[in-house]
């Protein structure tokens, strides 16, 4: 009998379903029979000769599609134009994500799909972080997208929700048009639910200006064994991931775990020696992670990776855009600081500046690459 592509694509959603059935038998299964279509229509006898599947996982194939409840899929990418879904077997799957090992057979999108095909840096780091880490992630996230980067993140709470927003905070502009920085959301749940719930609006946005992206089919919640499964997709789609604040015993290290396996770069942002949020990033750089103070010390190492690609005019990075135009309190804390070294002191009597922003303004002209932060406490421009 003849499958039309609907019936075997529905199939695929289905056998996504089946508890037990990740992306090795998933693989397995679509060798021995071809369709996933044939797989619900095999018989236990059959089944049981697949390399890898467990009798439970046969005897949950041959109760058929209909037990997987593979209409709430069906329903959930009907509801909305926006909700799409993505095979592995497909031309437009993510030609990174595709290099993984055992990459994921299904991708549930919401949003901007042909976001996924753009140049990605991964930014993840603590749920608990520092204001200072904070900052630095809404920083480093708003000054790379407004290259053309697109930041891709957890949605977690902390540092990926900062990266995130930083990424939304950018502003682009395209044929003579400005649109906010670009981020992709990689979720540990179904897409029909938000985890966690203070991050609503934040999902919101990103799924009207950005994407968000699941491999866990419509209804799954948050477990636990999701979570490093969605760390490997963060950096599995992107060219590169940026450590802001992790501890030594930190998710964020598994996602540059799986970065350094899948060949893509690692980088992280020191901290001071006595945080427990610094140690991890430090044990990284230790172990070979760049060490980076400035959004150019990323591009100058993700600049030369890019792939070539017609749409340049769109999607390059721009390293002279790192640098974006300064607030009006940043380009009064930069005129006040010379060549010659000076103190928090001296700054807030030449600003005027409450020391709360002087302290927050001082951080992102550092982060720009634009003043030195010397010893004693004390600043000064960088040269050029």
């Amino acid at each position: 009998m003849e499958i039309s592509n609907d019936q075997e694509l529905t199939a695929q959603l289905a056998l996504n379903r089946v508890p037990g059935v990740g992306p090795l038998a998933f693989s397995n299964l679509l060798q021995c029979f071809d369709t996933a279509s044939a797989v619900f229509g095999a018989n236990r006898q059959q089944l049981l000769r697949v390399p890898d599947l467990t009798v439970e996982i046969v005897d949950l194939l041959v109760r058929g599609m209909d037990a997987t409840n593979v209409e709430q899929d069906v329903l959930w990418l009907e509801q909305d134009p926006g909700h799409q879904v993505i095979y592995l077997s497909q031309a437009d799957y993510p030609a990174l994500l595709a290099q993984i090992h055992r990459p994921p057979p299904v991708l549930f999108l919401k949003g901007d799909a042909s976001i996924l095909h753009t140049a990605q840096l991964a930014m993840v780091g603590s749920r608990n972080p520092t204001s200072g880490g904070i900052e630095n992630a809404r920083a480093f996230a708003r000054n790379l997208a407004t290259t053309g980067l697109t930041i891709t993140s957890g949605l977690a709470a902390g540092i990926d929700g900062a990266a995130h927003q930083g990424a939304l905070d950018a502003k682009v502009s395209i044929n003579g048009s400005d649109r906010k920085g670009r981020t992709i959301a990689v979720a540990a749940t179904g897409l029909d639910r938000i985890y966690p719930s203070r991050h609503r609006d934040l999902a919101y946005e990103i799924a009207e200006n950005g994407l968000l992206v699941s491999e866990f089919p419509v209804g799954t919640g948050p477990l636990r064994t999701n979570f490093p499964r969605r760390n490997r997709l963060i950096s599995g789609l992107s060219l590169g991931t940026l450590v802001v604040e992790a501890a030594l015993r930190s998710g964020s290290l598994i996602t540059a775990r799986y970065a350094t396996e899948q060949g893509r770069e690692v980088f992280a942002v020191p901290g001071s020696i006595h945080s427990p949020l610094s140690r991890g990033s430090h044990w990284l750089i230790q172990q070979g992670a760049k060490l980076v103070e400035t959004a150019e010390d990323i591009a100058e190492e993700i600049l030369p990776i890019l792939p070539s690609r017609q749409d340049v005019n769109e999607n390059q990075v721009d390293v002279e855009a790192l640098v974006p135009e300064l607030s009006k309190d940043e380009q009064v804390l930069l005129n006040a600081i010379a060549y010659d070294p000076v103190s928090m002191d001296g700054l807030l009597s030449r600003t005027g500046m409450l020391i709360d922003d002087l302290s927050t303004n001082l951080s992102r002209l550092e982060l720009q690459g634009l003043i030195d932060n010397l010893p004693g406490g004390r600043y000064c421009r960088k040269d050029g």
